[in-house]
């Protein structure tokens, strides 16, 4: 019997699991390849683009420190704004998105073509957007176009202190100014930041290696004081003003310390408004103008030959009847004197007698005191541009360049050197260095240097004390209540072609007070006309500085206190009598200076009035000082002596006063002056 295999078909079952298998080993295989493709060939883009998602770069500037004064004013900050640029290189539909900026920046349709077609990575379309155009950007969403944050600089006092502020240009760089010198430490970082967004969506910056950074710039506080600033400008613009100048210049500076508190330049200039300003008016001239200052540099020559020796305060200057030949040139004074002691030299300005010191002291002696007191150099400022003006080598020097250089012609000095070396008399002989900056301090200032014997300086001082509170050239920068000394400047100015033209830098230095200087302010106006004297141009501007500083600081005196030139309409002055009793003398041939020293003027015949219980004490004042306060007590004392200080008084100090004899009459008020 033959046997047969029977033969299965699988069943619907196995088709189902085999098809299953089928479709799952295509599915897998399908993933790997994708998963291939994506990692071996798109991956580096793909990976481009997340990294964009998460962690995209943004150009960023950070924001410029701000300047600040002395008393905590702002003079100049920054603020926020938007600016709009692209990366072309990622714009796909380069028409499309030129039509829409030229539309929300309302900027030429062409201009926005040509910018996508560069082939930089990076192109500014527009800066400093409008809140309302950056916010139309915004909201537009277009491809490769960027919103970055900038900085808009600020001036908040306008005009004020414009020339030494300078100012910063689109992309925040310091040009000119305290902005240029301090330029490392104002300025905010700039570069392309890591942005990234924490979870309440605050915004950080980091670096390369992922730490958090400060991209903003450091403040700087200055010692400018924004009152007397203000001040100052505004006196300095009347006077410019008032005479048809072309310019001016004034410093105000704080004796003690070198902290300059004002330096005004006129005509003004606002930084708010750079782009509408010429170079003329945003320079600092108070820094650059290098210029002859004529008479003002006479205290510091004095100084120099009192310190060497060659002269003292009484001895006689033959002044040749206001006429002198040196060489081939002739100097002239204003006024024809003949005899003059070295204190009326200084007091009537006489360029005769100046040279003739000048002649004395020796060529050698005034470069090397000139070049100790800082001429011929910058100061210690350093600031952009700044001039260090012109002392030719002593080796180039003839007779008459000496002679011109005594009374401040044939040298030219900036008005920081002038401030600078009239410190050192201000200070009692230590030339203390000028100061600008209060924050960060200062590094690497020498200390101050002795120039002076203590005793040459007040000499000086005293000498510049006549200039104004007797009948010397700066009679108009008096103060009722307090002394003024200072120093006038009338200087012919250097012509181009060679030579000197018919223009003039009138100019007057004043210290305050005068004894015992706190303020040393410095007004110079350049070509005034009609009337070109510092007497007349510069000297008032002086005083109404003083007394607005004074004011501001609750130091001026009581304005009803007399002034002396009252005195010497109601009563006489002590000190225009005393002058005269001297010039007569000289006009007699009198030629011993110690004969003055014994001169006695009585000042009125009246004895004192009633008002005072006890005699007031005057020793060691200044005699326009004492005269004040003794005419307030109805005292007229008799001077003995000829001087600016009080040395000695009788009655004492302390002691009845009036005091009646046994006859009755009253004692005469005594003063003997230095």
């Amino acid at each position: 019997m033959r046997s047969e295999r029977t033969h299965k078909r699988p069943g619907p079952s196995s088709v189902k699991l085999l098809l299953a298998g089928v479709l799952f080993a295509l599915a897998w295989a399908a993933l790997w390849a994708r998963t291939g493709w994506i990692q071996l060939y798109q991956g580096p883009q793909l990976e481009r683009l997340a990294t964009k998602q998460t962690l995209s770069t943004e150009f960023e500037r950070g924001r410029r420190g701000r300047i600040l004064a002395r008393d905590g004013e702002l003079l100049a900050t920054s603020v926020e704004a938007k600016s709009v640029y692209i990366r072309p290189l990622e714009v796909q539909d380069r028409a499309a998105t030129a039509d829409a900026l030229a539309a929300l920046l309302l900027q030429p349709r062409k201009r926005m073509e040509e910018l996508l077609g560069s082939r930089k990575n990076f192109v500014w379309v527009k800066r400093q957007v409008t809140d309302r155009e950056a916010a139309a950007i915004d909201s537009a969403d277009l491809e490769g176009v960027y919103l970055t944050s900038e900085f808009v600089r600020l001036y908040p006092q306008g005009r004020l202190a414009g020339q030494l502020l300078g100012f910063v240009n689109i992309d925040g760089k310091g040009l000119e100014g305290m902005e240029r010198a301090f330029e490392n430490r104002l300025a905010g970082g700039r570069a392309e930041q890591v942005k990234l967004r924490d979870a309440s969506g605050r915004r950080l910056y980091l670096d390369a290696q992922g730490r958090e950074v400060d991209i903003d710039g450091q403040d700087i506080r200055l010692t400018i004081d924004t009152h007397i600033q203000d001040v100052t400008e505004q006196a300095l613009s009347d006077a410019v003003k008032e005479f048809e100048a072309k310019a001016g210049m004034a410093i105000v500076v704080k004796v003690k310390s070198g902290e300059i508190l004002a330096l005004a330049n006129y005509p003004f200039f606002n930084p708010n408004a750079y782009r509408d300003s010429v170079a003329s008016v945003r320079r600092n001239r108070a820094a650059i103008d290098a210029l002859e200052p004529g008479s003002t540099m006479k205290p510091l020559l004095f100084a120099a030959a009192l310190e060497e020796g060659v002269i003292e305060p009484n001895k006689l200057i033959d002044c040749e009847n206001g006429r002198y030949r040196v060489g081939p040139h002739v100097i002239r004074d204003t006024h024809s004197y003949k005899w003059l002691p070295v204190n009326k030299v200084l007091r009537y300005s006489s360029n005769i007698g100046a040279a003739k010191i000048g002649e004395a002291l020796g060529a050698q002696h005034y470069c090397n005191y000139l070049e100790r007191l800082g001429f011929g150099s910058r100061t210690v400022l350093n600031l952009p541009a700044e001039s260090k003006g012109t002392v030719r080598p002593v080796q180039e020097w003839n007779e008459f360049d000496l002679a011109a250089a005594s009374f401040g012609q044939g040298i030219a000095t900036t008005a920081l050197q002038m401030v600078q070396g009239f410190l050192a008399l201000a200070n009692k002989g230590l030339l203390v260095p000028l100061k600008l900056l209060q924050e960060p301090i200062p590094e690497g200032f020498a200390p101050p240097q002795r120039v002076f014997r203590e005793d040459t300086a007040e000499q000086v001082l005293s000498m510049m004390l006549e200039v104004v509170e007797q009948d010397g050239t700066g009679r108009r920068a008096r103060i009722p209540g307090t002394v003024v000394g200072g120093k006038t400047g009338t200087a012919q100015k250097a012509h181009p072609d060679g030579g000197y033209g018919k223009t003039y830098l009138a100019s007057f230095i004043g210290l305050v007070p005068g004894d015992n200087p706190d303020l040393l302010i410095l007004v110079m106006i350049d070509e005034p006309k009609p009337v070109n004297y510092g007497s007349r141009v510069a000297a008032p501007v002086v005083r109404e500085i003083a007394m607005r500083t004074l004011a501001y600081y609750g130091e001026l005196p009581d304005p009803t206190a007399p002034d002396l030139a009252e005195l010497d309409e109601s009563q006489g002055s002590a000190v225009t009598q005393t002058a005269t009793a001297v010039e007569a003398m000289e006009a007699a041939g009198t030629a011993n200076a110690s004969a003055k020293t014994d001169t006695t003027v009585a000042i009125a015949d009246a004895g004192p009035g009633s008002k005072g219980e006890t005699a007031p004490n005057v020793t060691g004042l200044p005699l326009r000082r004492a005269m004040e306060i003794l005419a307030r007590a109805g005292i007229i004392p008799v001077l003995k002596g000829e001087g600016m200080t009080v040395t000695g008084q009788e009655p004492a100090a302390g002691q009845r006063w009036p005091v009646k004899t046994e006859e009755g009459a009253q004692d005469v008020f005594i003063l003997w002056l230095s």
